[in-house]
């Protein structure tokens, strides 16, 4: 019996389940088979070392977006559109059969957005070169999933599922949970707080099956069982993820205000010219990234040109990204802008930067 079906036979029998105190356990096994399961359709298969079909293409600028939507929504329309690279548009499925590289500029970031093939329903047991496009999607800094206003919500549950099933987790953030292997001294299962969806005997289950005799737990926060399984295997990504709508000039009016009005949700229409200026700024701000200037002693600060941080970057980090030396000769650093109560203000090396603060480094 091979992986796809081991996967739908678990999948039947949990669904003809009944989920009560009775069968928790035997619930818990059973999802901790699946998440086994799915770890090995990721994993390459044939040779070791032989030339695979994938199109991952080079990582470039200060962040990746992964354009992810099922065939005909306008993800190469939308490429086109705000970006200077050419993807091949008509009214037919599957125009893209490869990932098209584009780039946006804006604040001063050069933001890398890849347009993927359509990927259809059970792309992730590989139907329509669904593993690959999953797999560029795992190396993203956030996905934007095109889906089309005329077809309601269904679609954006379908991609959702197949992007979940293969450890991708969208708008979410990682479990309280600390997990370590060890190899003696037995389980030792700590927890700080009160858990109401799981108990220990379910957590001794899932561990079992893993096959983890020597190991340390520390639960922070009343988890569910899926992220406690998310947390034993390891492979799981945390993305932010922005919900396109496209075609909304095709819709009624309360329709596009129902969507819009919903979390992580954006309305365009790639063919009217419709918000794509409010979507640039919305993939800004899910990638969380800021602007630094820098400034030398007795010159005013650099404007046009700034150092592209991550959110919460400090001082140090800003000197690794001039120079991976630099930070070793910085004795202090004088910030202007948010950051501080008053500018200048005198730093050190841990403090976090916000946008389009000014910093001057002081060496020893």
């Amino acid at each position: 019996m091979g992986i796809l079906e081991k996967i739908s036979e678990i999948e039947a029998e949990m669904a003809r389940t009944q989920k009560n105190k009775a069968t928790e356990y035997h619930l818990g096994t059973l999802k901790a088979k699946l998440a086994k399961y799915r770890a090995q359709l990721l994993e390459p298969t044939g040779k070791a070392g032989a030339k695979g079909d994938g199109f991952e293409v080079m990582k470039s600028g200060d962040a990746r977006v992964a354009l992810i939507g099922f065939p005909s929504v306008g993800k190469s329309t939308l490429l086109s559109t705000i970006t200077k690279t050419e993807s091949e548009c008509a009214s037919y499925e599957f125009t893209t059969l490869t990932c098209i590289p584009g780039v946006i500029e804006y604040q001063g970031a050069r933001i890398q957005l890849l347009d993927l093939p359509g990927i259809i329903e059970g792309a992730a047991q590989g139907k329509g070169r669904g593993r690959q496009v999953i797999a560029v999607a795992r190396t993203s800094d956030l996905v934007v999933m095109m889906l089309d206003a005329t077809k309601g919500d269904k679609q954006r549950e379908l991609l959702t599922y197949e992007l979940e099933s293969v450890g991708i987790r969208l708008n979410k953030r990682r479990p309280n949970i600390y997990f370590k292997k060890k190899t003696t001294g037995g389980v030792k299962f700590t927890t700080v707080v009160q858990l109401t969806k799981i108990n220990e005997k379910t957590v001794m289950c899932v561990l079992n099956e893993y096959k983890l005799f020597n190991c340390e737990l520390l639960i922070r926060e009343d988890v569910t069982l899926d992220e406690l399984i998310d947390v034993i295997d390891g492979n799981r990504v945390y993305l932010n993820c922005l919900y396109v709508y496209n075609k909304i000039d095709i819709v009624s009016l309360e329709e596009v205000d129902r969507i819009a009005r919903q979390e992580h949700h954006v309305v365009i229409s790639c063919n009217a010219g419709l918000n794509l200026e409010f979507l640039i700024e919305k993939i800004w701000e899910y990638l969380e990234l800021i602007q630094v200037y820098t400034k030398k002693r007795g010159f005013g600060p650099d404007f046009s040109e700034g150092i592209i941080m991550r959110k919460n970057s400090t001082v140090e980090d800003v000197c690794h990204s001039i120079h991976r030396t630099m930070a070793d000769d910085t004795k202090y650093g004088m910030v202007w802008g948010t950051s501080v109560k008053f500018s200048p203000q005198r730093v050190g090396l841990t403090h976090k930067m916000q946008h389009d603060d000014v910093l001057q480094i002081v060496k020893k």
